[in-house]
């Protein structure tokens, strides 16, 4: 760790720039702590008050104004959905979250030995696509299949002229050897073929797509965004072929790295959902649990392909890469605007939440965060819980009920179309987000971090952060969605498969280089979280709003906490390991670059 910074700034707002609460005050920033932790201290004077954001030992309360001390309904509970399963193939296993029975299937390459039973009647799968996941899901089907010593060829599929040619080349396909070719020659000849184009593209040729699937071949999806797309035009999929899902509950570049790392030990990797949407001949489920395994998945439990894309849709918005940009872009602007030193503001932000917090979350759960805290810190993080938790539940209320409704899918689709000339308009591809000056300090800040530097744990952005991982979970649960993809959408996902790259490479860099429905929705929500945070929550704390001791007890007493325990025991004996140059660029990204 680098040495403890100590450090003292006093910032005098002046009345006629400033108006409202913070009018008259002085802004006083007190020292950081030996791990560089921030804190404020409040102390008054004959002609101002100080306006404090950490410490709060607050002299004037509001009592009437806060939304983090008061109560709010939640939405209504849904019952979860029935999600147990057969397999002939593989063991399933039933385990207990939060006194809910599920059924999962665990991996490990002890396994591969019964790919040729699950693939039974498989001669070639198709991979198309090679954005996110493709590059990945084919080279891990590939070498999980070769050790099995399997004859089913993985063949990639892509456009006629597409650059993806030399990226697949380079990672052992070839046209030479029958395992690269165009995309719809793949399609026709595959008997299971993996959808894994963008969402938008997906909506612009599903008809083509099925068309030239032979009968009785199996659709494999990795997101159920094509159902959702489907089911607001009223259709569904063609009644003479399966259609099944698999989906890594993290990035493809994640998912091919563990795999990787798994090799000398029996598995590493992903965990994966499967949903079985429709089954022509009884072959389905074993197919999809085979999939999973050779793609190195800890666990895969059940999921429907409806309640997948709402949830991941959602969870990407939320905390897996939305919320959490809003979240550092309120709270470095906060911490900066109260005489906090760039860089310093960035580790306790950023920093924090992807290294420490992250790090403490994945390994001991939500409450370690809060145990590792002082007294101080202690108090510090409920404040902060309490002031940001149901603001981030309104948001994710609203994003939640866009999704379900169809119009988050319906803007992705529209805004695919618009990265093309049309109508005489321009085209409008998105733009890259990393020029600000926040994500330029990280670039200085990442390049003297000494080698595993996890950052200061901030208490502040502590409390923020796990209130908004609560606020999603309590979504997700209210609206029915299973334990297993509750925490491995709200949680698992993004401190062990997105916040480790997050750390490596920024905040910023993941927005640019992920899959583009993910993109299109952290553009969207990030500046809702951003906004409510500041306007709400922010406020809150200067304003010393009191503690919501049922909130704090709720969260402490939460019974998630078990089932997280439970899924943590099925995690992976290795942690992802990101270097810091790691390149996990978009292959058509770097290409237009």
């Amino acid at each position: 760790m680098a040495a403890a910074t100590s450090f003292s700034a006093t910032i005098t707002a002046n009345p006629e720039t400033l108006s409202g609460p913070v009018a008259g005050r002085t802004l006083a920033v007190a020292n950081a702590n030996a791990n560089g932790n921030v804190s404020f201290r409040q102390s008054l004077s004959s002609s101002s008050s100080k306006l404090s954001f950490g410490s709060l030992k607050c002299s004037r309360r509001n009592s009437t104004g806060a939304l983090g001390a008061c109560m709010v309904s939640a939405p209504a509970v849904k019952a979860p959905v029935s999600l147990d399963f057969d397999t002939s193939v593989f063991k399933k296993e039933k385990i207990s979250l939060a006194g809910h029975d599920e059924y999962i299937v665990k991996g490990g390459r002890d396994l591969f030995h019964l790919l040729p039973d699950a693939f039974k009647g498989i001669k070639q799968i198709g991979v198309i696509g090679w954005g996110s996941q493709g590059p990945a899901q084919a080279q891990n089907l590939r070498d999980s299949l070769a050790e099995a010593k399997s004859d089913i060829v993985v063949k990639i599929g892509l456009r006629k002229g597409s650059r993806s040619f030399a990226e697949a080349r380079a990672a052992g396909f070839s046209e030479e050897n029958g395992t690269l070719g165009d995309i719809w020659e793949t399609v026709s000849g595959s008997d299971l073929v993996l959808l894994l184009i963008s969402d938008a593209a997906q909506a612009d040729n599903y008809e083509k797509i099925f068309s030239y699937m032979k009968s009785n071949s199996i659709l494999g999806l990795s997101h159920g965004f094509l159902l959702g797309h489907l089911q607001s035009l009223g259709l569904d999929f063609p009644k003479n072929i399966s259609v099944i899902a698999v989906c890594p509950k993290g990035m493809g570049p994640s998912v091919r790295r563990l795999y990787v790392q798994g090799k000398d030990i029996n598995g590493a990797g992903i965990n994966s959902s499967f949903a079985v949407h429709q089954d022509v001949d009884g072959r389905a489920t074993d197919v999809a649990l085979g999939w999973s395994v050779a793609l190195g998945s800890p666990f895969t439990f059940a999921t429907t392909l409806e309640q997948e894309y709402k949830s991941d849709i959602f969870g990407e918005r939320g905390i897996l890469l939305g919320a959490v940009h809003g979240v550092v872009e309120a709270l470095f602007r906060k911490y900066t605007e109260h005489g906090i030193s760039e860089d310093l503001a960035y580790k306790n932000t950023v920093e924090s939440i992807t290294g420490i917090i992250s790090k403490t979350i994945s390994s001991k759960g939500m409450r370690a965060v809060y145990y590792a805290l002082d007294d101080t810190g202690k108090s510090n993080f409920e404040k902060a819980y309490s002031a940001s938790y149901y603001p981030c539940m309104e948001i994710l209320y609203e994003c939640y009920e866009d999704v379900a409704s169809g119009s988050e899918i319906r803007s992705v689709v529209l805004a695919g179309r618009r990265f093309y000339e049309k109508e005489g308009l321009p085209a409008f591809p998105m733009g890259k987000i990393d020029q600000t000056r926040m994500w330029k300090v990280g670039e200085r800040v990442r390049s003297t971090r000494p080698a595993g530097d996890l950052g200061p744990l901030d208490p502040i952005t502590a409390g923020v952060f796990v209130a908004l991982m609560m606020a999603q979970i309590e979504i997700l649960r209210k609206k029915g969605h299973s334990y297993s993809e509750i925490i491995n959408e709200s949680l698992i996902e993004a401190v062990d498969s997105l916040n480790p790259f997050m750390h490596a490479r920024g905040v910023s860099f993941m927005v640019d280089n992920c899959s583009t429905t993910a993109r299109l929705g952290s553009r969207k929500w990030a500046p809702r979280f951003d906004y409510i945070l500041t306007q709400q929550a922010l406020v809150a704390l200067e304003e010393c709003a009191p503690i919501n001791r049922d909130l704090i007890s709720n969260f402490l007493s939460d019974p998630v906490h078990g089932a997280i325990e439970v899924c943590a025991q099925l995690r992976p004996t290795v942690d992802i390991s990101v270097p810091p140059d790691a390149d996990f660029v978009r292959p058509e990204l770097r290409q237009s670059n």
